[in-house]
């Protein structure tokens, strides 16, 4: 694990918005094509905003959220709704999304979901991904306890799962272990005590589903500031 601690969270958002930027660029050089999946929630959005100003060729970038509540789109518990208002302005409105959620997806998810894994599935290789993290080390949506925690973690879990957890109010859409680890970079976005603290827990041995974040530690630069 490569840690990053920043002096502040001015500094955490513009410096994580450059690497990223910089990982997108050199993406499409190699291969004129890029993919880039991002956090909803609150944390990240000063984040996504300066990542949205980066001069890239956002017309050949898709983007989309490493996880999702199933909830009314546009909901302000929508993920992809906040990823859109705060990353997807400016340069990069150019770039291709891929939603999670639609009127399907709501209605009945498991039925939507085959189509959605074959979307996903041909958006993959990640080239970057960027994971918040809970304060009991969840990360996308691979919550401790979840009902089928250990199909997504496992290395021949299918691109996309829909998980039921304790903690969470409603069933969720999440990346899974195989496409987190697979990503070209990986970043993990933290602020504050509580998540610092958590994250040392999560370096302890232990088991991954008590901690899932501890799934990236190996390979991931975490990013974090007071």
């Amino acid at each position: 694990m490569i840690e990053m601690d920043w002096p502040d969270r001015e500094a955490l958002h513009e410096g994580l918005a450059r690497e990223v930027a910089a990982r997108l660029a050199g993406a499409l050089e190699r291969r004129g094509a890029a993919s880039l999946a991002v956090p909803g929630g609150t944390t990240p959005a000063p984040f996504l905003e300066r990542l949205g100003q980066a001069r890239l060729d956002w017309g050949r970038i898709t983007v989309m959220p490493t996880d999702e509540r199933i909830v009314t789109p546009g909901s302000e518990r929508d993920n992809g709704a906040m990823i859109r208002r705060s990353l997807m302005r400016g340069p990069a409105a150019a770039a291709r999304f891929l939603p999670f959620l639609g009127p399907m997806m709501v209605a009945r998810p498991e039925h939507a979901l085959p189509a959605l894994v074959q979307e996903v599935d041909a958006a993959l290789p990640l080239d970057v991904c960027v994971l918040g993290m809970g304060s009991d080390g969840h990360i996308a949506s691979l919550f401790p306890g979840a009902d089928r925690l250990d199909a997504a973690l496992a290395p021949d879990a299918p691109p996309v799962m829909l998980l039921r957890a304790p903690g969470a109010p409603e069933p969720r859409l999440t990346l899974t272990a195989p496409v987190l680890r697979g990503a070209g970079a990986l970043f993990v976005l933290i602020t504050g005590a509580d998540k610092r603290a958590a994250l040392e827990r999560a370096r302890a041995p232990g088991p991954v589903g008590a901690a899932p974040v501890r799934l990236v530690l190996d390979r991931a630069r975490v990013d974090w500031a007071p």
